[in-house]
C-alpha cells in the first residue's frame, strides 16, 4: 500500500467519506480533514489496524505549534519503520494545514487501513486516554461555517411588517441596470473559458502523469532507456 499511483483509486475519495470514515473508527467528531494536521489522529488510525505498535502515551492530540505536531510525525515515521512502511512523510507541508496535502495523506492513511485487517475489538477512547489531550479529543467540536446568511427577500418582508421594499431613495436597493447585468455576463462567460481551459490543461498533464506510471510499471523499458522514455512523455504536445 505504500506505493501508490496518482490514478490509484484511494485519491478519488472524498473529504466527507474520509471524515465519516475517521470519526467512525477513533469516535472523533472531525469536520475539516485539515483539523487532523497534527499527525496525532494519524497515529491512532495507524495504532486502529496494529494494536500496540504505536507509543499513544508519546502522541499529544494538543499539539498546537509546529515543534509539538513534528514530534507527532516522528513517532509516526518511527512505526512506519518497524512495520517495513516505505512511506516518507512530507511533515513540513502537512503541519502548515493545507487542505490538499492533508487530504491526499489522509486518503493515502485510509487506503493503508483498508489494505490491513482492522482490530474488532479496537477502543479508541481508551487507547487515547494515555496520550496528552486524548481524553477529550473525541468532545472536541469541529469547524462550523457560521449560521449568519444574508436577509432573504420574505425575511426582509415579514421584519418590515408585511410591506414589501420598493426600489427608490431610502430602500437602500440598488436594481442593477442592462448595462450591468451585461457587464456580469462578459464576465461569467470569461470565466467559463477560463475553467475550460484549465480542466483541458490539467487533464493534458495528469495524462502525462498517467502515461509515466504505466512506462514505469512496465517492463519493456528498464534502467538508463527510461530516462529519454519519460522526457519524451514529458516533452510531447497535443499535436505529438
Amino acid at each position: 500500500a505504500a506505493n501508490i499511483g496518482m490514478m490509484d483509486s484511494a485519491y478519488f475519495v472524498g473529504r466527507n467519506e474520509l471524515l465519516a470514515w475517521v470519526n467512525s473508527v477513533l469516535q472523533l467528531n472531525l469536520s475539516r480533514v485539515e483539523e487532523a494536521a497534527s499527525g496525532a489522529v494519524h497515529c491512532q488510525l495507524i495504532d486502529s489496524v496494529h494494536p500496540g505498535v504505536v507509543p499513544m502515551h508519546k502522541v499529544n492530540f494538543d499539539a498546537k505549534t509546529e515543534y509539538e505536531m513534528i514530534q507527532n510525525y516522528k513517532v509516526l515515521q518511527e512505526v512506519f519503520n518497524k512495520l517495513n512502511i516505505n512511506k516518507h512523510i512530507e511533515v513540513n507541508k502537512l503541519v502548515k494545514g493545507r487542505p490538499l496535502d492533508n487530504l491526499e495523506f489522509m486518503q493515502w492513511i485510509k487506503r493503508y487501513c483498508d489494505s490491513v485487517s482492522s482490530s474488532p475489538n479496537y477502543n479508541p477512547v481508551e487507547r487515547r486516554e494515555t496520550s496528552k489531550g486524548g481524553v477529550g479529543a473525541g468532545k472536541k467540536v469541529g469547524y462550523k461555517p457560521s449560521s449568519s446568511r444574508p436577509c432573504s427577500a420574505a425575511t426582509a418582508v415579514r421584519n418590515s411588517g408585511g410591506k414589501s421594499a420598493r426600489p427608490g431613495a431610502g430602500s437602500g436597493i440598488m436594481v442593477p441596470g442592462s448595462a450591468q447585468i451585461k457587464a456580469l455576463n462578459e464576465q461569467v462567460a470569461d470565466l467559463r473559458l477560463s475553467v475550460d481551459s484549465l480542466e483541458k490543461e490539467r487533464d493534458f498533464y495528469f495524462a502525462k502523469l498517467r502515461d509515466i506510471e504505466i512506462l514505469c510499471q512496465s517492463s519493456d523499458v528498464e534502467g538508463p532507456e527510461i530516462i529519454p522514455a519519460i522526457q519524451k512523455i514529458l516533452y510531447a504536445t497535443d499535436e505529438n
